[in-house]
């Protein structure tokens, strides 16, 4: 499903030889998506993430290029870590998988801050190719998820639902954003699910 384009842009930089890196590439990608999270893509400058990271300017260059290129692996990281979140919680849920992943999805409690993901597409995807084909495949798989939760057998069958689902716990997230208080957004989410029960 990884768009050729993104393929390239993601891939790792190896250090030279002779030169082993001495930080913590994943926490320091853990860093990088922080700042992008709290400040958008444009708003972000290489001090800030050089100084959250720990990482002088050429390190931060020798492992991770340009900012743009750090962007791009930093929402991939975080698409992966999102997803593998929602499959457990559809994997473990003691009650209504949909329920749970669509309060999972939307975070009610979670504050003003948003998905990073979501906030990167609709900052950067209407002219970022690179950041659309990221934020279409995380939304695709979402829904395979939702999908294989409501049919196993035929997720094909109910592709319609699941997307419905999924965007509409989703689309929760502007509320979150607009400070709606979170009972009011878990009481649409109840409402939205016994609206598309069947």
């Amino acid at each position: 499903m990884t768009d050729t384009l993104v393929q390239k842009s993601l891939s790792a930089r190896a250090p030279g030889p002779g030169r082993p890196r001495s930080f913590d590439e994943g926490a320091a990608l853990d860093a990088a998506m922080m700042v992008f999270w709290q400040k958008g893509f444009e708003a972000t400058s290489l001090d800030d993430l050089t100084k959250a990271m720990g990482l002088s300017r050429s390190s931060f260059y020798g492992a991770f290029g340009c900012k743009q290129d750090l962007f791009l692996r930093a929402i991939e990281h975080y698409s992966r870590s999102g997803l593998s979140r929602l499959k457990a919680v559809a994997d473990t849920s003691d009650g209504d998988p949909v329920e749970a992943m669509m309060t999972a999805l939307s975070n009610p409690e979670g504050g003003q801050d948003g998905c990073l993901l979501v906030n990167c597409i609709t900052e950067l995807a209407p002219h970022d190719e690179q950041v659309a084909a990221i934020g279409r495949r995380h939304l695709e798989m979402i829904e395979d998820i939702f999908a294989q939760v409501l049919d196993p057998e035929n997720p094909d069958r109910v592709r319609d639902k699941a997307s419905a689902y999924s965007s509409l716990a989703i689309g929760t997230l502007a509320l979150r954003k607009a400070g709606i208080p979170a009972e009011r957004i878990a009481n649409t989410l109840k409402q939205a699910r016994s609206v598309l029960s069947p």
